[in-house]
């Protein structure tokens, strides 16, 4: 016992296992931690958010019945073995979003007001990245395979997004070019113009109005967030990156085709599972297509994007088609939730320590309906979030409870554009999951109290 004690087996956070010539990467074990620090570590909190673009065929997404014995839709038939990890939610919306089309994706995480005049507000996995950032070496990762990110920054600017999944892999997993000391030498040259950009523009505070002051500070915020993550990159170059086993590094390391989209969306799910089981990151967004497009689905005969297919006009061909574009995007989700429950860490598997959203900010497509918005959460049992009911904000709205319709088409896609609980807002749900990643706040953009039905 007494050798233990002097935590000489203790194992380097990043330790890598190395034999026969393979290196691989370690997930977070127990004999990573301090001895007597073990008991009270807290456990990583993950959180992952999915776009699907221009909403659902609606009369095949709903879900009719509230509570535990609800049945899934038919384009969420694929989840049906994750019930125990899922909670599909009805009636949320933002009222900001309501009425927009192109820019629903750009407010769905920050609940942000949006016109030519307005700027755009912090992301809610950016709130979550500042808690997080400490502890991981990339504060967040932000994919996208259509090339618009999900995330914003502290003073509304959009982060840049990846779609290349080689390219990501690589980011995250291999060394730059030309070692340690040439990437410290470029992280000091940042440093340096940074220094000099914050120093000029200092200089130039007591010479502006007062709008332009503020303009100026925003500017500075950005530059300020981007001195913190070069700070950040500098303390992990001593660091190595964890080594990926072969035949995983072969799968994931390569560019993959939008028409193999099912190809394409799995494998970005397996490196974001992997970011999270090697520790990489612990905040992930992921946007799957464009509102103005949106991928179509050859692999299956889905032959036009998704924005073409959610202007159905009652064409029951291309309704049928969005229903089978629904579907297979569901289904590749229901892949990376069974990811989540087959890896690994100290804890357990990742779903328990992983919070994962999934949805759009529009429902339904074909006249810009942007409430009644089709939204899954996942996972987070051990943050507190508790599954196996359909939640319904709808339902509670009128004393006996709202009947769905999906008969009579019209009357459903009415209120996929006039909300039925005008205090549901999707903030709230984003406040609590905020919440549960420990960041220190009782508000979140619209937010008018939490989504205490999805807490446990």
């Amino acid at each position: 016992m007494a050798q233990f004690l002097s935590q000489n087996w203790l194992l380097n956070r990043r330790h890598v296992l190395r034999g026969l010539g393979v290196a691989m990467a370690l997930p977070l074990l127990d004999c990573m931690r301090p001895l007597h620090a073990a008991e009270t570590a807290k456990r990583a909190k993950r959180s992952v958010f999915i776009y699907l673009p221009n909403g659902v065929n609606t009369i095949d997404f709903q879900i009719t019945q509230a509570g535990a014995d609800y049945k899934l839709s038919k384009s969420l038939l694929p989840l049906e073995k994750h019930r125990a990890v899922i909670t599909p939610i009805s009636g949320l919306y933002h009222p900001h979003g309501l009425g927009h089309h192109h820019n629903c994706s750009s407010i769905w995480l920050t609940g942000g007001k949006i016109g030519q005049s307005e700027r755009n507000t912090i992301s809610v996995d950016q709130l979550m990245a500042q808690v997080t950032a400490p502890q991981t070496r990339f504060s967040s990762i932000e994919l996208s395979n259509q090339g618009h990110s999900l995330a914003y920054s502290a003073d509304g600017i959009q982060l840049p997004a990846q779609g290349n999944p080689g390219v990501v892999f690589r980011e995250l997993f291999e060394e730059p070019q030309g070692g340690i000391a040439k990437q410290r030498r470029g992280l000091q040259r940042r440093g340096s113009i940074l220094d000099a950009i914050l120093d000029e523009a200092r200089s130039l505070g007591g010479q502006l109005g007062q709008d332009d002051r503020g303009r100026l500070e925003q500017y500075l915020t950005s530059v300020r967030e981007v001195e913190v993550r070069t700070q950040r990159a500098d303390k992990w170059l001593d660091t190595p990156r964890p080594k990926v086993d072969p035949a995983d590094q072969s799968k994931l390391n390569r560019d993959i085709s939008l028409e193999r989209l099912g190809e394409y969306l799995r494998t970005m799910y397996d490196i974001i599972a992997l970011a999270f089981q090697t520790d990489l990151t612990r905040v992930a967004t992921f946007s799957t297509g464009n509102e103005g497009t949106g991928p179509a689905v050859p692999e299956i005969g889905v032959k036009q994007d998704r924005h073409s297919l959610s202007h159905h006009n009652a064409n029951p061909k291309l309704m049928q088609d969005l229903t089978a574009s629904d579907t297979f995007n569901i289904q590749q989700f229901s892949y990376f939730l069974g990811r989540l429950s087959e890896l690994k860490d100290a804890d357990g598997p990742l779903i328990d320590s992983t919070m994962a959203l999934y949805g759009s900010g529009m429902a339904f497509g074909h006249s810009h309906g942007n409430a009644n918005l089709p939204l899954i959460l996942a996972g987070g049992g051990a943050l507190g979030l508790k599954h196996g009911r359909h939640i319904d904000f709808n339902a509670p709205s009128k004393p006996d409870g709202y009947t769905y319709d999906l008969d009579n088409p019209g009357k459903h896609y009415a209120i996929c554009h006039n909300p039925v609980n005008s205090k549901a807002h999707l903030s709230n749900l984003l406040l609590t999951m905020a919440q549960k990643m420990d960041v220190p706040t009782e508000r979140f953009a619209d937010s008018n109290g939490t989504a205490s039905d999805v807490v446990s």
